[in-house]
C-alpha cells in the first residue's frame, strides 16, 4: 500500500518522535548533528538539502529520498533544480539509480501537487 505525502511526513514525525523520547541520549546528539549540517551556512540550506539529495539517490534510500526532495521544495527548489540534481545523481550512480529516479519524479510531482 502506497502512502501519500501527508502519511509519510505523519509517520516519519511520529517515530521521530519516539525514537528521541526513547531515552537515548545518543540519537538525540545524531539527529542534531544531521540538522546542524543542512542549515544555511557557506552554503544554502538548499544547496545542501540538493546535495543530501543525490547522494541519497545513489545510496539508493527512498526514505531519505522522500525527505530530501520535501526539504528541497521546502526551501525553493524548482523543478529544473531537482532534474539538474537527479541527474548528477544518475551519472555518478549509474543505471542502478533508475529505479529511484523514477520515485524521485513520484514524489517531486506529489509534493508540488499538494
Amino acid at each position: 500500500m502506497k502512502k501519500t505525502v501527508s502519511e509519510t511526513k505523519l509517520y516519519r514525525s511520529e517515530m521521530n518522535e519516539k525514537i528521541l523520547n526513547s531515552g537515548f541520549s545518543d540519537f538525540k546528539k545524531f539527529f542534531a548533528l544531521d540538522n546542524k549540517a543542512y542549515i544555511n551556512g557557506a552554503l544554502s540550506a538548499k544547496a545542501k538539502e540538493l546535495m543530501g539529495l543525490s547522494a541519497s539517490m545513489v545510496l539508493r534510500c527512498n526514505d531519505c529520498i522522500f525527505y530530501h526532495i520535501d526539504r528541497s521544495i521546502a526551501e525553493g527548489a524548482t523543478r529544473e533544480e531537482l532534474y539538474e540534481t537527479f541527474n548528477v545523481a544518475l551519472i555518478v550512480g549509474g543505471s542502478i539509480v533508475i529505479p529511484h529516479l523514477r520515485y524521485a519524479f513520484q514524489v517531486m510531482e506529489e509534493i508540488f501537487s499538494a
